[in-house]
This record gives structure tokens, C-alpha cells and sequence, in this order.
């Protein structure tokens, strides 16, 4: 069987630690792959050739990173399908969803192309006399970034891109679950001339996780993953002295106005509900219908679910794969029954799907639970797959209570014809990331990505300019150059009028 192994020092290397953990083909249900676990002195290893790396790197004129990052970029571009079919095999998001992920990552590389512009610090001439002051922001050093299942591509090039070209060297330990794509990236960048060092990734679990929240020469944590996780890297970080940004869990609220469309807003919760599985941090998993729209939606999303075509994501007709693992799917469909012994009313059940019995592969088909409350296990969990559930409010007041008491706050959505109402509520609403009429609002690369609440743990957002505010950080100089026609000795307190 095939091991995917880890990239040190510019090179694909082997583990040593004798520890290694199955990748599957979730669509086939059978394993295709061993990836290798990295020991504390395999994780050592990666921080240390980063460590090496970063004097020269650190050095390299921005306009040499720029042009890498270039490179980098058209190689991303002609490689999408090579990395997308990695995504496919081995998470289960149908092809088309990977190709989508891989754009959203080539953005972020776009965005770091601009590096020498980004860089540019402020300058002040003249501040007292004969003085000037001026800013720049500089690397850390080495910083490192955490990675989830469910975008094994385009959160690495989140973190990545913007890390290297802002000057620091990278260390990736992506999901355990589906490597893969982690190597091809690092493959293009070498191949696109980053020197050797400059982007590692060691594989491996929570072991690898700890060594390098811990490590002394890792000044900085990026990571995306579940709240509990997410709050653990960032105390265990910040308790070692590191700057950390952890991204937490979600409950995406879409709020239906009655004045909306309702066939667009069907549509939208479909897409955003079931799209990769419903394995993602923006999807939609709570519709929330205010007065007597309520009736008219569910009806609509009901219609609409027949239709979803569910199967292996490399076959072109699928729309919608299998779930990463048999235990999570499992666990998704728990909800299911929890939710009908909770009171709320299971409309469309994915365990009637053929493929949920029928197939070796982790397939659950597309779920909808109405009549749900906020006391119910399927609307404070995180399900992380294809279940939607439906909460009715009475009014735009509830419906915008029912959002904020939520304690996440990562994306959320509006659906209306009335422009007012929309302004209102992207004023009053506390998530982080909001849509009107745009059911999965994920900022383009050049915002930055990031919610609030339980959904964030640290000050700055991913990507974008709060990126390149996390991996550098700032310096002031006040500088005077006498005139030699001038000189003397003033021992009085230095001022500025």
C-alpha cells in the first residue's frame, strides 16, 4: 500500500516513527493509503530546516518572492485537476467542488503576488526638525499552520501563501485524513523555485499537533478546525508565547424575510446545505423562516432534494459525494433520530438514500429536519454534513435573537427583496461573515476571513490584509541626520514641536 510520507528540507522523506494512520477512498469505503505519523524529532526536524531557511529567505528581496509566488501561481493554474482528483480520492467532494476549492486558494496566492506593495510601511518626513519616522513590518521567523479535513488545499494556501511572502518559513501539518494534496502543493512550490526549507509539512496527529504548538523556535500558530481544537491551540499556544489564530466550529444561520423569493432562497439553501456533504465551516445547517414564509420554503427545499444527484465525486453527474469517514457519517445520522426524539419533525430522511445501504462507500443522502428548536441536540451541535434544520420565528426580532444568543458567530445569510431590512440586520447581527441574499459569504482573497464568538480564537482574521497584519509585525525608526553645518549637544527630553 502507498505511504504518503512527509516534505523536509525541500524533499519528500519517509517516516521513521513506525506510527501511520489509513487514508481512504471515502466513495469506495476501502483504504488506499498509509500516511506516515511524525515523531517529536520528525516534527524537530521540519522546524529546524524552516529555522535554517529563514536568515536566506528573510533576506530575499521582495521582488523575488513576488516573482516566485508568480510561478507558484501559474503552476497552481496548470496543475487544478492534478490536485482537485487528490481532493476527490480522498476526501469524497465531487470534482467540480474540488476544482472550486482549488480557485479559492489560487486567489489567496494571487493576493500574495502583491507582496511588495502590501509590504509598504508609512513615512513621515520632517516629524520635529531634522527628524524623520517612518514603519516597516518584518517576518517572525518560522510559524506554523494546523489544517482540516474538509479543504485540504485552499486552507494550506490560506496560510501559506501570505506566511512565505510576507518572509517566514512554514511548517503544514495537514488532516490525517486526506494528505495527499498537502505534498502536490509542496511539490509546486519547490518546483516554482522556493528554496529549500522555506515550505515544509510533517503528517501526523494530535503528537505533531502538540510539538509544534510547543516548540520554542515556532513564533506563530494558524489553524482552522473544530471549536474544542481551535481552543486548545490557541491556550496552549499563547501559554508558550506564540501570536495564534485558531478557527473554530459554526452554526451558519440563513434568515428567510417573508418578502423573499422563495424559489432563490430554496435554491440557495440547497446548495449551501448539501454542497460538499455539508462538510463545510460556511455551510448553511440552520434556515431560520420568519411569519409565513416558513410553509412555502420547506415545501420548495422538498421538491428540490429528489433532484440532488448523490454518488462517487469522480463521476460528472454527482453533485453531492460521500462523507469523509464511516464514523462521522455515522454520527451525522445520529442526529436524525435525536431530532425526531426531541420533538422536531425529520421531512427528508438521507438514510432512505440506496447508496447509505447499498454502497461500501460513507454516503448519507440529503436530510432536512423541521419544527426544530434551539433546545435540540441537532441545533446547538455542529453536525459537519448533508442536515438541515428548520427553526420558524415569529418575527425579524426573534429570528435576530435567535442568531446572536448562538455562541458561534462565523457566517450568516439574509434573504429579502427590502434593502432596509438587509442594512438593519448586517448592523445588529454578531457573526463575523454576513450574505445578503448570498447564502455562503466567504470573503474573496483580497478581505480576510473569520468570524467571531466561539468561531475564533485570537484578534486577527485569516488571509487578506489581517494575513499579512498575523505574519509580520511592526517596527517604528525615528532617524536624524545632522546637517554638518550644525551641530551641538542638547541633553533635554526629546520632543516633537
Amino acid at each position: 500500500m502507498d505511504r504518503i510520507g512527509h516534505f523536509i528540507g525541500g524533499k519528500v522523506v519517509l517516516g521513521e516513527s513506525g506510527r501511520t494512520g489509513p487514508v481512504y477512498d471515502p466513495a469506495a469505503g476501502r483504504q488506499t493509503h498509509e500516511v506516515d505519523f511524525a515523531s517529536v524529532a520528525e516534527a524537530d526536524r521540519a522546524v529546524e530546516a524552516a529555522h535554517d531557511a529563514f536568515p536566506a529567505w528573510r533576506a530575499t528581496s521582495l521582488s523575488r518572492r513576488s516573482e516566485i509566488l508568480f510561478r507558484v501561481r501559474e503552476l497552481l493554474d496548470q496543475h487544478r485537476k492534478d490536485v482537485a482528483t487528490v481532493i476527490t480520492q480522498q476526501h469524497g467532494k465531487v470534482l467540480s467542488d474540488a476544482m472550486g476549492e482549488v480557485a479559492r486558494g489560487l486567489e489567496n496566492v494571487e493576493f500574495a503576488c502583491g507582496i511588495p506593495h502590501l509590504l509598504k510601511g508609512d513615512f513621515s518626513e520632517q516629524a520635529s526638525t531634522g527628524v524623520d519616522v517612518y514603519s516597516v513590518r518584518q517576518p517572525l521567523g518560522v510559524v506554523a499552520g494546523i489544517t482540516p479535513f474538509n479543504f485540504p488545499a485552499m486552507v494550506p494556501l490560506w496560510m501559506g501563501a501570505n506566511a512565505v511572502a510576507c518572509g517566514n518559513t512554514f511548517v503544514l501539518k495537514p488532516s490525517e485524513k486526506d494528505p495527499g494534496a498537502s505534498l502536490v502543493i509542496a511539490e509546486l512550490f519547490r518546483e516554482a523555485g522556493l528554496p529549500d526549507g522555506v515550505f515544509n509539512v510533517i503528517q501526523g496527529d494530535k503528537a505533531a499537533v502538540d510539538r509544534l504548538v510547543e516548540h520554542p523556535d515556532v513564533e506563530a500558530i494558524s489553524s482552522v478546525g473544530s471549536t474544542p481544537v481551535a481552543r486548545y491551540i490557541y491556550e496552549t499556544g499563547t501559554g508558550h508565547g506564540k501570536r495564534v489564530q485558531a478557527l473554530g466550529g459554526a452554526k451558519n444561520h440563513m434568515v428567510v424575510l417573508p418578502d423573499a423569493d422563495v424559489g432563490m432562497a430554496a435554491d440557495a439553501a440547497v446548495g449551501a446545505g448539501y454542497g460538499s456533504a455539508g462538510e463545510r465551516c460556511m455551510a448553511i445547517s440552520v434556515i431560520v423562516t420568519v411569519g409565513d414564509v416558513a410553509e412555502p420554503l420547506v415545501k420548495a427545499i422538498l421538491e428540490r432534494l429528489p433532484k440532488v444527484r448523490i454518488g462517487p465525486g469522480m463521476d460528472p453527474e454527482s453533485e453531492m459525494g460521500p462523507l469523509i469517514t464511516r464514523e462521522h457519517r455515522d454520527k451525522v445520522a445520529s442526529y436524525l433520530d435525536s431530532a425526531r426524539e426531541q420533538g422536531g419533525t425529520v421531512a427528508a430522511d438521507g438514510r432512505e438514500h440506496e447508496l447509505f445501504g447499498s454502497s461500501e462507500g460513507f454516503f448519507l443522502g440529503v436530510s432536512l429536519i423541521d419544527q426544530v428548536t434551539p433546545a435540540m441536540d441537532c441545533y446547538r451541535d455542529e453536525i459537519f454534513g448533508p442536515v438541515l434544520s428548520v427553526v420558524r420565528a415569529g418575527d425579524y426580532g426573534d429570528a435576530l435573537r435567535l442568531v446572536n444568543e448562538n455562541p458561534y458567530g462565523n457566517g450568516t445569510a439574509i434573504f429579502t427583496r427590502d434593502g432596509g431590512a438587509a442594512r438593519r440586520f448586517q448592523v445588529d447581527v454578531n457573526v463575523g461573515m454576513v450574505g445578503v441574499n448570498v447564502p455562503i459569504p466567504v470573503p474573496v482573497g483580497y478581505y480576510s476571513f473569520g468570524g467571531w464568538k466561539r468561531s475564533l480564537f485570537g484578534d486577527t482574521h485569516m488571509y487578506g490584509p489581517e494575513g499579512i497584519h498575523f505574519y509580520t509585525r511592526g517596527k517604528v525608526i525615528t532617524a536624524r541626520w545632522p546637517d554638518p553645518a550644525t551641530s551641538g549637544v542638547d541633553l533635554g527630553f526629546p520632543r516633537t514641536r
